[in-house]
Protein backbone atom coordinates (compact mmCIF):
# COMPACT_ATOMS: atom_id res chain seq x y z
CA UNK A 1 0.00 0.00 0.00
CA UNK A 2 1.27 3.74 -1.14
CA UNK A 3 2.07 6.00 1.46
CA UNK A 4 -0.45 8.18 0.12
CA UNK A 5 -3.28 4.93 0.30
CA UNK A 6 -2.47 4.37 3.97
CA UNK A 7 -3.39 8.46 5.07
CA UNK A 8 -6.55 8.03 3.29
CA UNK A 9 -7.85 4.61 5.06
CA UNK A 10 -6.41 6.29 8.20
CA UNK A 11 -8.26 9.64 7.77
CA UNK A 12 -11.33 7.18 6.93
CA UNK A 13 -10.92 5.23 10.18
CA UNK A 14 -10.44 9.14 12.05
CA UNK A 15 -14.07 10.15 10.46
CA UNK A 16 -11.41 12.89 8.77
CA UNK A 17 -12.58 12.59 5.32
CA UNK A 18 -12.90 15.93 4.12
CA UNK A 19 -10.25 17.70 5.97
CA UNK A 20 -7.71 15.08 4.86
CA UNK A 21 -8.87 15.04 0.94
CA UNK A 22 -8.32 18.34 1.35
CA UNK A 23 -4.68 18.23 2.63
CA UNK A 24 -4.03 15.53 -0.03
CA UNK A 25 -1.60 17.08 -2.97
CA UNK A 26 -3.72 17.48 -6.30
CA UNK A 27 -3.16 15.61 -9.61
CA UNK A 28 -2.30 17.02 -12.70
CA UNK A 29 -5.02 15.30 -14.15
CA UNK A 30 -7.20 17.62 -11.56
CA UNK A 31 -5.40 20.87 -12.10
CA UNK A 32 -7.36 22.99 -14.90
CA UNK A 33 -6.25 23.85 -18.39
CA UNK A 34 -4.22 26.95 -18.67
CA UNK A 35 -4.67 28.85 -21.85
CA UNK A 36 -3.39 31.82 -22.74
CA UNK A 37 -4.91 33.88 -25.73
CA UNK A 38 -3.08 37.16 -27.09
CA UNK A 39 -5.23 39.14 -28.61
CA UNK A 40 -5.43 42.69 -31.01
CA UNK A 41 -7.66 44.34 -32.68
CA UNK A 42 -7.66 47.64 -35.47
CA UNK A 43 -4.16 47.45 -36.38
CA UNK A 44 -5.16 49.04 -39.72
CA UNK A 45 -1.84 47.91 -41.80
CA UNK A 46 0.20 49.87 -39.13
CA UNK A 47 3.61 47.97 -39.75
CA UNK A 48 5.78 50.78 -38.50
CA UNK A 49 5.08 52.08 -35.06
CA UNK A 50 2.14 55.28 -35.60
CA UNK A 51 3.42 58.70 -34.74
CA UNK A 52 -0.09 59.21 -32.54
CA UNK A 53 1.88 56.38 -29.95
CA UNK A 54 -0.48 55.61 -26.71
CA UNK A 55 -1.21 57.47 -23.91
CA UNK A 56 -0.56 56.04 -20.80
CA UNK A 57 -1.59 56.86 -17.10
CA UNK A 58 1.49 58.12 -15.30
CA UNK A 59 2.36 55.22 -12.42
CA UNK A 60 3.63 58.06 -10.07
CA UNK A 61 0.69 60.05 -10.18
CA UNK A 62 -2.81 58.51 -11.84
CA UNK A 63 -4.22 61.87 -12.55
CA UNK A 64 -1.76 62.61 -15.16
CA UNK A 65 -1.23 60.63 -18.35
CA UNK A 66 1.22 60.84 -20.90
CA UNK A 67 1.81 59.95 -24.11
CA UNK A 68 4.59 57.39 -25.30
CA UNK A 69 6.43 55.36 -28.56
CA UNK A 70 4.49 52.00 -29.17
CA UNK A 71 3.29 49.87 -32.06
CA UNK A 72 5.68 48.35 -34.56
CA UNK A 73 5.02 45.05 -36.43
CA UNK A 74 8.68 43.79 -35.82
CA UNK A 75 8.23 44.93 -32.36
CA UNK A 76 4.68 43.41 -31.50
CA UNK A 77 6.19 40.25 -32.94
CA UNK A 78 8.92 39.91 -29.82
CA UNK A 79 5.90 41.30 -27.57
CA UNK A 80 3.87 37.85 -28.74
CA UNK A 81 6.78 35.43 -28.76
CA UNK A 82 7.92 37.23 -24.93
CA UNK A 83 3.63 36.55 -23.93
CA UNK A 84 3.66 33.05 -25.37
CA UNK A 85 7.13 31.74 -23.85
CA UNK A 86 6.26 29.41 -21.18
CA UNK A 87 2.79 28.99 -21.57
CA UNK A 88 1.25 25.50 -22.11
CA UNK A 89 -1.01 26.41 -24.61
CA UNK A 90 -1.40 29.70 -26.78
CA UNK A 91 -3.65 30.98 -29.54
CA UNK A 92 -3.00 34.49 -31.07
CA UNK A 93 -6.32 36.30 -32.10
CA UNK A 94 -7.95 39.63 -33.50
CA UNK A 95 -11.10 41.74 -33.85
CA UNK A 96 -11.46 42.95 -37.12
CA UNK A 97 -9.96 45.79 -39.20
CA UNK A 98 -6.59 44.34 -39.47
CA UNK A 99 -6.30 46.12 -42.67
CA UNK A 100 -8.06 49.16 -44.55
CA UNK A 101 -7.49 52.67 -43.94
CA UNK A 102 -3.73 51.58 -43.80
CA UNK A 103 -0.54 54.03 -44.08
CA UNK A 104 1.15 54.31 -47.85
CA UNK A 105 3.63 51.29 -47.08
CA UNK A 106 0.70 48.35 -46.60
CA UNK A 107 -2.27 50.48 -48.76
CA UNK A 108 0.20 50.55 -51.62
CA UNK A 109 0.33 47.30 -52.10
CA UNK A 110 -3.73 46.64 -51.03
CA UNK A 111 -2.03 45.52 -47.53
CA UNK A 112 -0.50 42.21 -49.07
CA UNK A 113 2.17 43.27 -46.60
CA UNK A 114 0.00 43.24 -43.47
CA UNK A 115 -2.03 39.68 -44.01
CA UNK A 116 1.87 38.24 -44.71
CA UNK A 117 3.37 39.71 -41.46
CA UNK A 118 0.34 38.54 -39.81
CA UNK A 119 0.57 35.04 -40.92
CA UNK A 120 4.25 35.71 -40.24
CA UNK A 121 3.58 36.24 -36.71
CA UNK A 122 1.20 33.55 -35.81
CA UNK A 123 -2.04 35.14 -35.68
CA UNK A 124 -4.41 31.94 -35.81
CA UNK A 125 -7.89 33.12 -36.49
CA UNK A 126 -9.40 36.94 -37.18
CA UNK A 127 -12.74 38.11 -37.36
CA UNK A 128 -13.58 40.47 -40.48
CA UNK A 129 -14.22 44.11 -39.13
CA UNK A 130 -16.06 47.00 -41.68
CA UNK A 131 -12.55 47.74 -43.13
CA UNK A 132 -12.15 44.61 -44.40
CA UNK A 133 -14.69 45.31 -47.17
CA UNK A 134 -13.15 48.69 -48.21
CA UNK A 135 -12.32 47.28 -51.59
CA UNK A 136 -15.38 44.12 -51.61
CA UNK A 137 -15.93 40.74 -50.73
CA UNK A 138 -13.85 39.08 -54.05
CA UNK A 139 -10.70 41.25 -52.26
CA UNK A 140 -10.95 40.22 -48.94
CA UNK A 141 -11.79 36.65 -50.44
CA UNK A 142 -8.45 37.49 -52.20
CA UNK A 143 -6.71 38.48 -49.19
CA UNK A 144 -7.59 34.94 -47.56
CA UNK A 145 -6.69 32.58 -50.48
CA UNK A 146 -3.72 34.70 -52.42
CA UNK A 147 -3.64 35.65 -55.68
CA UNK A 148 -2.24 38.52 -57.58
CA UNK A 149 -4.79 42.03 -57.22
CA UNK A 150 -6.88 41.74 -60.52
CA UNK A 151 -6.11 45.11 -61.69
CA UNK A 152 -2.41 45.55 -60.13
CA UNK A 153 -1.09 42.55 -60.68
CA UNK A 154 1.87 41.37 -58.15
CA UNK A 155 3.58 44.22 -57.06
CA UNK A 156 4.83 42.50 -53.62
CA UNK A 157 8.51 41.33 -53.26
CA UNK A 158 7.42 37.66 -53.50
CA UNK A 159 3.92 35.94 -54.31
CA UNK A 160 1.09 36.63 -52.46
CA UNK A 161 -0.25 32.99 -51.20
CA UNK A 162 -2.97 34.67 -48.58
CA UNK A 163 -3.47 34.59 -45.22
CA UNK A 164 -2.69 31.65 -43.00
CA UNK A 165 -4.97 32.71 -40.42
CA UNK A 166 -8.32 32.58 -40.49
CA UNK A 167 -11.31 34.91 -41.06
CA UNK A 168 -14.39 34.48 -39.03
CA UNK A 169 -17.36 36.04 -39.94
CA UNK A 170 -20.41 34.50 -38.22
CA UNK A 171 -23.09 37.88 -39.64
CA UNK A 172 -22.03 38.02 -42.65
CA UNK A 173 -23.96 36.61 -45.13
CA UNK A 174 -24.30 36.23 -49.00
CA UNK A 175 -27.66 38.35 -49.76
CA UNK A 176 -30.51 36.22 -49.82
CA UNK A 177 -29.16 33.25 -48.58
CA UNK A 178 -28.10 31.50 -44.97
CA UNK A 179 -24.50 31.29 -46.62
CA UNK A 180 -21.96 32.98 -44.35
CA UNK A 181 -18.95 34.71 -46.33
CA UNK A 182 -16.18 32.70 -44.22
CA UNK A 183 -17.27 30.23 -41.66
CA UNK A 184 -18.95 31.35 -38.84
CA UNK A 185 -16.53 29.34 -35.93
CA UNK A 186 -13.13 27.52 -35.58
CA UNK A 187 -12.44 25.27 -32.75
CA UNK A 188 -9.41 25.30 -31.32
CA UNK A 189 -8.47 21.85 -28.55
CA UNK A 190 -5.85 22.48 -25.79
CA UNK A 191 -5.55 19.56 -23.67
CA UNK A 192 -8.22 17.72 -25.09
CA UNK A 193 -10.89 20.56 -24.71
CA UNK A 194 -12.49 22.07 -26.94
CA UNK A 195 -12.98 26.09 -27.12
CA UNK A 196 -15.13 27.93 -30.08
CA UNK A 197 -14.10 31.27 -31.42
CA UNK A 198 -16.70 32.95 -33.05
CA UNK A 199 -15.76 36.07 -35.38
CA UNK A 200 -18.32 38.85 -36.81
CA UNK A 201 -17.99 42.38 -37.67
CA UNK A 202 -20.92 45.10 -36.43
CA UNK A 203 -24.32 45.10 -38.19
CA UNK A 204 -23.89 48.41 -39.22
CA UNK A 205 -21.22 47.64 -41.22
CA UNK A 206 -23.50 48.41 -44.46
CA UNK A 207 -23.98 51.86 -43.41
CA UNK A 208 -19.80 52.81 -43.22
CA UNK A 209 -18.39 51.18 -46.20
CA UNK A 210 -18.95 51.93 -49.79
CA UNK A 211 -22.38 50.63 -51.03
CA UNK A 212 -20.43 49.14 -53.79
CA UNK A 213 -18.69 47.07 -51.78
CA UNK A 214 -21.66 46.63 -49.36
CA UNK A 215 -23.75 45.07 -52.29
CA UNK A 216 -24.62 41.63 -52.00
CA UNK A 217 -23.56 41.18 -48.51
CA UNK A 218 -26.05 41.04 -45.55
CA UNK A 219 -24.77 42.22 -42.14
CA UNK A 220 -27.18 40.84 -39.40
CA UNK A 221 -27.54 41.59 -35.62
CA UNK A 222 -24.39 40.51 -33.66
CA UNK A 223 -26.38 38.55 -30.63
CA UNK A 224 -28.73 37.14 -32.79
CA UNK A 225 -25.74 35.40 -35.31
CA UNK A 226 -24.06 33.92 -32.04
CA UNK A 227 -26.65 32.93 -30.25
CA UNK A 228 -27.88 30.99 -33.43
CA UNK A 229 -24.52 28.66 -33.09
CA UNK A 230 -24.57 27.82 -29.51
CA UNK A 231 -27.01 24.89 -29.70
CA UNK A 232 -24.80 23.32 -32.57
CA UNK A 233 -21.53 24.56 -30.73
CA UNK A 234 -22.86 22.25 -27.40
CA UNK A 235 -23.80 19.49 -29.86
CA UNK A 236 -20.18 19.28 -30.69
CA UNK A 237 -19.29 19.23 -27.03
CA UNK A 238 -18.20 22.79 -26.93
CA UNK A 239 -18.97 24.32 -23.45
CA UNK A 240 -15.82 27.05 -23.85
CA UNK A 241 -16.68 30.05 -25.82
CA UNK A 242 -14.98 33.10 -27.13
CA UNK A 243 -16.42 36.17 -29.48
CA UNK A 244 -14.04 37.74 -31.42
CA UNK A 245 -16.30 41.16 -32.41
CA UNK A 246 -15.67 43.90 -34.52
CA UNK A 247 -17.84 46.19 -32.24
CA UNK A 248 -16.70 48.13 -29.26
CA UNK A 249 -17.50 50.79 -26.79
CA UNK A 250 -16.09 53.98 -24.81
CA UNK A 251 -14.79 53.77 -21.82
CA UNK A 252 -13.68 56.02 -18.83
CA UNK A 253 -10.42 55.01 -17.35
CA UNK A 254 -7.44 53.48 -17.91
CA UNK A 255 -6.17 50.53 -20.75
CA UNK A 256 -6.85 48.25 -17.94
CA UNK A 257 -10.11 49.45 -16.05
CA UNK A 258 -13.81 50.09 -16.36
CA UNK A 259 -15.20 52.17 -14.31
CA UNK A 260 -17.70 53.10 -17.03
CA UNK A 261 -18.39 51.59 -20.48
CA UNK A 262 -20.93 53.18 -23.32
CA UNK A 263 -21.66 52.12 -26.31
CA UNK A 264 -23.27 49.22 -28.63
CA UNK A 265 -20.78 46.50 -26.99
CA UNK A 266 -22.83 46.59 -23.60
CA UNK A 267 -26.06 45.74 -25.15
CA UNK A 268 -24.58 43.19 -27.19
CA UNK A 269 -22.35 41.13 -24.07
CA UNK A 270 -25.72 41.64 -22.31
CA UNK A 271 -28.02 39.97 -25.18
CA UNK A 272 -25.57 37.15 -25.58
CA UNK A 273 -26.32 33.28 -24.79
CA UNK A 274 -25.24 32.89 -21.32
CA UNK A 275 -22.96 29.95 -22.95
CA UNK A 276 -20.63 33.12 -23.96
CA UNK A 277 -17.61 33.02 -22.10
CA UNK A 278 -15.16 35.34 -23.09
CA UNK A 279 -15.43 38.97 -25.20
CA UNK A 280 -12.70 40.24 -27.52
CA UNK A 281 -13.80 43.35 -28.81
CA UNK A 282 -12.55 46.66 -31.32
CA UNK A 283 -13.83 48.98 -33.61
CA UNK A 284 -14.23 52.41 -31.90
CA UNK A 285 -9.99 51.93 -31.00
CA UNK A 286 -10.21 52.34 -27.37
CA UNK A 287 -8.27 50.33 -24.26
CA UNK A 288 -10.26 48.34 -21.75
CA UNK A 289 -10.73 45.44 -19.70
CA UNK A 290 -14.06 45.12 -18.38
CA UNK A 291 -16.77 42.94 -16.50
CA UNK A 292 -20.27 43.36 -18.61
CA UNK A 293 -23.12 40.71 -17.23
CA UNK A 294 -20.68 38.26 -15.48
CA UNK A 295 -18.02 38.61 -18.67
CA UNK A 296 -14.44 39.44 -19.21
CA UNK A 297 -14.77 42.01 -22.13
CA UNK A 298 -11.69 43.46 -23.76
CA UNK A 299 -10.43 45.91 -26.32
CA UNK A 300 -6.69 46.75 -27.02
CA UNK A 301 -6.80 50.41 -28.65
CA UNK A 302 -5.50 50.73 -32.19
CA UNK A 303 -2.88 50.81 -34.49
CA UNK A 304 -0.87 47.57 -33.03
CA UNK A 305 -0.19 50.21 -29.58
CA UNK A 306 -1.12 47.53 -27.24
CA UNK A 307 -1.21 43.37 -27.00
CA UNK A 308 -4.31 41.96 -25.28
CA UNK A 309 -2.99 38.38 -22.91
CA UNK A 310 -5.75 36.74 -21.42
CA UNK A 311 -5.50 33.87 -19.52
CA UNK A 312 -7.86 31.58 -18.76
CA UNK A 313 -8.40 28.35 -17.05
CA UNK A 314 -10.89 25.60 -18.40
CA UNK A 315 -12.15 22.67 -16.37
CA UNK A 316 -11.29 19.36 -17.10
CA UNK A 317 -14.25 18.14 -16.41
CA UNK A 318 -17.07 20.64 -17.14
CA UNK A 319 -14.54 21.39 -19.92
CA UNK A 320 -16.05 25.14 -19.54
CA UNK A 321 -14.24 28.69 -18.52
CA UNK A 322 -13.49 28.48 -14.75
CA UNK A 323 -11.97 32.00 -14.89
CA UNK A 324 -10.65 35.10 -17.04
CA UNK A 325 -8.54 37.93 -16.31
CA UNK A 326 -7.03 40.10 -18.79
CA UNK A 327 -4.26 43.15 -18.66
CA UNK A 328 -3.35 45.15 -22.13
CA UNK A 329 0.23 45.20 -22.76
CA UNK A 330 1.70 48.63 -24.53
CA UNK A 331 3.95 47.21 -27.81
CA UNK A 332 6.75 49.50 -26.15
CA UNK A 333 9.17 50.66 -28.76
CA UNK A 334 12.21 49.67 -27.68
CA UNK A 335 11.43 46.11 -27.84
CA UNK A 336 14.10 44.30 -30.15
CA UNK A 337 13.03 43.92 -33.51
CA UNK A 338 11.65 40.97 -34.51
CA UNK A 339 14.34 40.20 -37.62
CA UNK A 340 11.70 38.23 -39.79
CA UNK A 341 9.29 40.94 -39.06
CA UNK A 342 12.34 43.35 -39.98
CA UNK A 343 13.22 41.68 -43.06
CA UNK A 344 9.35 41.52 -44.39
CA UNK A 345 9.15 45.61 -43.89
CA UNK A 346 12.45 46.41 -45.33
CA UNK A 347 11.30 44.02 -48.57
CA UNK A 348 8.26 46.05 -49.11
CA UNK A 349 10.16 49.59 -48.04
CA UNK A 350 12.70 49.22 -50.99
CA UNK A 351 9.63 48.70 -53.47
CA UNK A 352 7.82 51.78 -52.07
CA UNK A 353 10.17 54.39 -50.69
CA UNK A 354 10.74 56.05 -54.84
CA UNK A 355 6.65 57.52 -54.28
CA UNK A 356 6.64 57.51 -50.35
CA UNK A 357 9.52 59.94 -50.60
CA UNK A 358 8.05 62.33 -52.95
CA UNK A 359 8.05 65.53 -51.26
CA UNK A 360 4.92 67.13 -51.43
CA UNK A 361 6.03 70.54 -50.32
CA UNK A 362 5.86 71.96 -46.56
CA UNK A 363 4.06 73.17 -43.45
CA UNK A 364 4.09 75.81 -40.23
CA UNK A 365 2.88 73.00 -38.03
CA UNK A 366 1.47 70.00 -37.98
CA UNK A 367 -2.36 69.90 -39.48
CA UNK A 368 -4.31 68.46 -36.59
CA UNK A 369 -7.59 66.08 -37.39
CA UNK A 370 -9.10 67.09 -34.16
CA UNK A 371 -12.51 68.68 -34.43
CA UNK A 372 -13.35 71.89 -31.91
CA UNK A 373 -16.81 71.72 -30.63
CA UNK A 374 -18.59 72.75 -34.04
CA UNK A 375 -16.63 69.66 -35.32
CA UNK A 376 -15.13 71.43 -37.61
CA UNK A 377 -10.60 70.51 -37.39
CA UNK A 378 -7.75 72.32 -39.39
CA UNK A 379 -6.67 69.01 -41.48
CA UNK A 380 -10.54 69.04 -42.65
CA UNK A 381 -10.50 72.84 -43.48
CA UNK A 382 -7.27 72.52 -45.51
CA UNK A 383 -8.55 68.70 -47.25
CA UNK A 384 -11.69 71.20 -48.08
CA UNK A 385 -9.44 73.88 -49.77
CA UNK A 386 -7.45 71.11 -51.46
CA UNK A 387 -10.47 69.62 -53.31
CA UNK A 388 -12.10 73.07 -54.42
CA UNK A 389 -8.73 73.54 -55.92
CA UNK A 390 -8.55 70.56 -57.85
CA UNK A 391 -12.17 70.83 -59.09
CA UNK A 392 -13.07 74.69 -59.43
CA UNK A 393 -11.55 74.94 -62.65
CA UNK A 394 -13.02 72.51 -64.51
CA UNK A 395 -14.18 73.15 -68.28
CA UNK A 396 -17.58 72.20 -68.11
CA UNK A 397 -19.34 73.42 -64.37
CA UNK A 398 -16.24 73.72 -61.89
CA UNK A 399 -17.05 73.64 -58.47
CA UNK A 400 -17.94 76.16 -56.12
CA UNK A 401 -17.94 73.82 -52.67
CA UNK A 402 -16.00 71.19 -51.65
CA UNK A 403 -17.18 68.80 -49.01
CA UNK A 404 -15.57 65.58 -47.49
CA UNK A 405 -16.46 63.15 -45.10
CA UNK A 406 -14.75 63.27 -41.53
CA UNK A 407 -14.37 59.13 -41.57
CA UNK A 408 -11.85 59.94 -44.88
CA UNK A 409 -9.57 61.43 -42.75
CA UNK A 410 -7.48 58.87 -40.59
CA UNK A 411 -4.93 61.22 -39.35
CA UNK A 412 -3.26 64.10 -38.53
CA UNK A 413 -0.74 65.65 -41.24
CA UNK A 414 2.78 64.91 -39.84
CA UNK A 415 6.11 67.05 -40.55
CA UNK A 416 9.37 66.34 -39.99
CA UNK A 417 11.92 69.20 -38.20
CA UNK A 418 12.09 70.73 -41.73
CA UNK A 419 8.27 71.01 -41.94
CA UNK A 420 8.69 69.20 -44.58
CA UNK A 421 6.00 66.57 -46.38
CA UNK A 422 5.95 63.69 -48.48
CA UNK A 423 3.13 61.93 -50.28
CA UNK A 424 3.57 59.16 -47.90
CA UNK A 425 2.40 61.91 -45.02
CA UNK A 426 -0.49 62.63 -46.93
CA UNK A 427 -1.34 59.40 -47.83
CA UNK A 428 -1.63 58.31 -44.15
CA UNK A 429 -4.07 61.00 -43.47
CA UNK A 430 -6.06 59.84 -46.71
CA UNK A 431 -5.56 56.77 -47.24
CA UNK A 432 -8.70 55.71 -48.87
CA UNK A 433 -8.08 57.19 -52.44
CA UNK A 434 -11.28 58.09 -53.04
CA UNK A 435 -12.32 59.55 -56.50
CA UNK A 436 -13.68 63.37 -56.30
CA UNK A 437 -16.63 64.26 -58.50
CA UNK A 438 -18.32 67.18 -59.16
CA UNK A 439 -22.16 67.06 -59.23
CA UNK A 440 -24.73 69.25 -59.61
CA UNK A 441 -26.97 70.17 -56.43
CA UNK A 442 -29.51 72.82 -55.58
CA UNK A 443 -29.14 74.92 -52.46
CA UNK A 444 -32.09 72.97 -50.79
CA UNK A 445 -30.59 69.06 -51.87
CA UNK A 446 -27.09 70.69 -50.40
CA UNK A 447 -29.81 71.20 -47.22
CA UNK A 448 -30.47 67.97 -47.05
CA UNK A 449 -27.15 66.66 -47.03
CA UNK A 450 -26.33 68.77 -44.29
CA UNK A 451 -28.86 67.41 -42.04
CA UNK A 452 -27.89 63.63 -42.68
CA UNK A 453 -24.97 64.49 -40.56
CA UNK A 454 -27.14 63.53 -37.22
CA UNK A 455 -28.54 60.18 -38.64
CA UNK A 456 -26.76 59.35 -35.32
CA UNK A 457 -27.39 61.83 -33.19
CA UNK A 458 -24.84 60.60 -30.30
CA UNK A 459 -22.21 60.06 -33.24
CA UNK A 460 -22.95 63.23 -35.71
CA UNK A 461 -20.28 62.79 -39.05
CA UNK A 462 -19.96 66.88 -39.60
CA UNK A 463 -18.58 66.86 -42.92
CA UNK A 464 -15.03 68.97 -43.61
CA UNK A 465 -16.21 72.12 -45.63
CA UNK A 466 -13.75 74.45 -48.14
CA UNK A 467 -13.27 77.95 -47.81
CA UNK A 468 -16.16 80.52 -48.68
CA UNK A 469 -18.84 78.16 -47.37
CA UNK A 470 -20.41 78.56 -43.86
CA UNK A 471 -23.51 76.99 -42.51
CA UNK A 472 -24.76 77.17 -38.55
CA UNK A 473 -26.06 74.35 -36.96
CA UNK A 474 -28.22 73.84 -33.33
CA UNK A 475 -27.98 70.17 -32.72
CA UNK A 476 -31.11 69.98 -30.12
CA UNK A 477 -33.33 71.12 -33.05
CA UNK A 478 -35.67 68.40 -34.59
CA UNK A 479 -34.12 65.78 -37.35
CA UNK A 480 -34.60 67.62 -40.57
CA UNK A 481 -34.44 71.20 -38.85
CA UNK A 482 -31.02 71.42 -37.47
CA UNK A 483 -29.22 73.64 -40.37
CA UNK A 484 -31.04 77.13 -39.72
CA UNK A 485 -30.45 78.05 -44.04
CA UNK A 486 -30.39 81.82 -43.32
CA UNK A 487 -26.81 81.09 -42.21
CA UNK A 488 -25.90 78.85 -45.26
CA UNK A 489 -23.78 81.10 -47.15
CA UNK A 490 -21.25 81.10 -50.02
CA UNK A 491 -19.10 84.05 -50.44
CA UNK A 492 -21.20 85.91 -47.85
CA UNK A 493 -24.02 85.22 -49.64
CA UNK A 494 -27.24 83.10 -48.23
CA UNK A 495 -27.69 79.76 -50.42
CA UNK A 496 -30.85 79.88 -52.26
CA UNK A 497 -32.83 76.51 -52.07
CA UNK A 498 -33.86 76.48 -55.58
CA UNK A 499 -30.68 77.83 -57.12
CA UNK A 500 -28.01 75.20 -58.54
CA UNK A 501 -24.82 75.07 -57.06
CA UNK A 502 -21.28 72.42 -58.63
CA UNK A 503 -20.20 70.63 -55.72
CA UNK A 504 -17.15 68.48 -54.88
CA UNK A 505 -17.96 65.43 -53.06
CA UNK A 506 -15.89 62.05 -53.27
CA UNK A 507 -17.05 58.87 -55.18
CA UNK A 508 -17.76 57.34 -51.23
CA UNK A 509 -20.09 60.15 -50.70
CA UNK A 510 -21.59 60.65 -53.96
CA UNK A 511 -22.85 56.83 -53.66
CA UNK A 512 -24.53 57.33 -50.62
CA UNK A 513 -21.98 56.65 -48.03
CA UNK A 514 -22.05 57.12 -44.33
CA UNK A 515 -25.30 57.32 -45.05
CA UNK A 516 -25.53 60.73 -46.97
CA UNK A 517 -28.19 59.45 -49.52
CA UNK A 518 -28.96 63.13 -50.23
CA UNK A 519 -25.83 63.33 -52.54
CA UNK A 520 -27.22 60.47 -54.81
CA UNK A 521 -29.38 63.44 -56.34
CA UNK A 522 -26.51 64.70 -58.07
CA UNK A 523 -26.23 65.49 -61.49
CA UNK A 524 -23.86 66.21 -64.37
CA UNK A 525 -21.22 64.45 -62.56
CA UNK A 526 -17.49 65.12 -63.61
CA UNK A 527 -14.57 62.69 -62.55
CA UNK A 528 -11.91 64.11 -60.72
CA UNK A 529 -8.32 63.72 -59.37
CA UNK A 530 -8.00 61.15 -56.12
CA UNK A 531 -8.65 63.18 -52.61
CA UNK A 532 -4.71 62.53 -52.08
CA UNK A 533 -3.48 63.71 -55.12
CA UNK A 534 -5.69 67.13 -54.60
CA UNK A 535 -4.26 67.23 -51.13
CA UNK A 536 -0.61 66.62 -52.87
CA UNK A 537 -0.67 69.01 -55.12
CA UNK A 538 -2.55 71.65 -53.04
CA UNK A 539 0.71 71.52 -50.59
CA UNK A 540 3.22 71.58 -53.71
CA UNK A 541 1.66 74.73 -54.80
CA UNK A 542 1.28 76.49 -51.12
CA UNK A 543 3.86 76.39 -49.43
CA UNK A 544 4.86 76.72 -47.41
CA UNK A 545 1.43 76.04 -45.47
CA UNK A 546 -0.17 77.73 -42.25
CA UNK A 547 -3.27 76.18 -40.73
CA UNK A 548 -5.88 78.41 -41.68
CA UNK A 549 -8.43 79.58 -39.06
CA UNK A 550 -11.52 77.75 -38.33
CA UNK A 551 -15.10 79.24 -38.32
CA UNK A 552 -16.66 78.34 -41.18
CA UNK A 553 -18.70 75.79 -39.32
CA UNK A 554 -20.67 77.72 -36.16
CA UNK A 555 -22.67 75.46 -33.49
CA UNK A 556 -25.05 77.60 -31.92
CA UNK A 557 -25.77 75.60 -28.82
CA UNK A 558 -22.49 73.53 -27.99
Amino acid sequence: MSRLSRIAVACLFAGLTAVCLAALPVHAEDEPVSLRILAINDFHGNLKPPASGIRVTDPADPTKSTVVPAGGAAQMASLVKLLADGQPNTIFVAAGDLIGASPFLSAMFHDEPTIESMSQMGLALSAVGNHEFDEGKEELLRMQNGGCHPTDGCRGPQPFTGATFHYLAASTFLAGTDKTVFPSYEIRTFEDIPVAFIGLTLKGTAGIISPASAAGLDFRNEAESVNALIPELKAKGVQAIVVLIHEGGWPSGGMNECPGLSGPIVDIVKDLDSAVDIVISGHTHQAYVCTIDKRLVTSGDKFGTLVTAIDVKLDRSTRDVISATATNIVVDATLPKDPAQTALIDAYEKLAAPIANQPAGTITQVLSRMPNMSGESVLGDVIGDAQLAATSAAAKGGAVIALTNPGGIRTDLARRDDGAVTYADVFASQPFRNQLVTVTLTGAEIKAALEQQWLDPARPRILQVSDGFAYAFDAKQPAGARIDPVTMTLNGKTIDPAASYRVTINNYLALGGDGFTAFKTGRDPIVGPYDDEALFAYLKSNSPLAPPPRGRILNKAP
